[in-house]
């Protein structure tokens, strides 16, 4: 049980020179009792899936648990059969509420990913996808274990940086982000409890 404390509360922080016109990261957004709370009726009560994706010309699945929620008019862009979206939970919204004080922005859908273990991870990519705009604001709340977030820059991958990414905390990605760097969350070899990351988005 104290392993499982020490990996639940991993070590935090941030590299140095952090570019704040890329990443505004507020930890404590969400207090320890709303985090278990919140983590723990995600995980029990979405409906999950697994989702296939093309890489190389080759269909892979992906190594975390995911599903999309947004306002009516909104599509889920990440599922191309898919039309109709999930609505919106009351969890969901009071967390959008949240977010979009200290954002200024007004998001129309989140994805939520779920990462069983330090086994689950995204590999490298941005999110510049046409539904998203040029320049999107992207609000990252978390719960659960801490986990590394890291960028690189696309032209010179010597130039990046890494975000401990804590239970309830809230990363804005913004600027540059998308259209000029990538970034993931690698697959991790100490053992890891479980985290859900919602993405707050606009999808036009």
């Amino acid at each position: 049980m104290e392993m499982e404390q020490l990996s639940f509360f991993a070590e935090t922080g941030q590299s140095p020179g952090l570019p704040k016109d890329l990443l505004d990261y507020r930890p404590a957004l969400f207090s320890l009792a709303e985090s278990e709370r919140l983590m723990n009726n995600f995980i029990t009560e979405c409906p999950w899936k697994q989702k296939v994706v093309t890489m190389y010309d080759k269909q892979v699945i992906t190594p975390r648990l995911s599903v999309w929620y947004a306002d009516p008019d909104s599509y889920d862009y990440t599922s191309p059969g898919r039309t109709t979206p999930m609505p919106w939970t009351s969890d969901l919204l009071m967390i959008r509420q949240r977010v979009e004080a200290i954002t200024g922005v007004r998001f129309n859908s989140v994805l939520l990913n779920y990462y069983r273990d330090g086994n689950d991870s995204v590999a490298w990519h941005s999110d510049n996808e046409k539904a998203l705009g040029t320049h999107p604001t992207i609000a990252s709340v978390s719960f659960g274990q801490v986990r590394a977030f890291d960028i690189r820059h696309k032209a010179d991958h010597r130039l990046k940086y890494t975000v401990k990414l804590e239970n309830g905390s809230l990363l804005v990605m913004k600027g540059d982000l998308q259209a000029k760097w990538e970034h993931r969350i690698a697959k991790s070899i100490r053992p890891m409890r479980a985290r859900v990351n919602l993405t707050f988005r606009i999808v036009v």
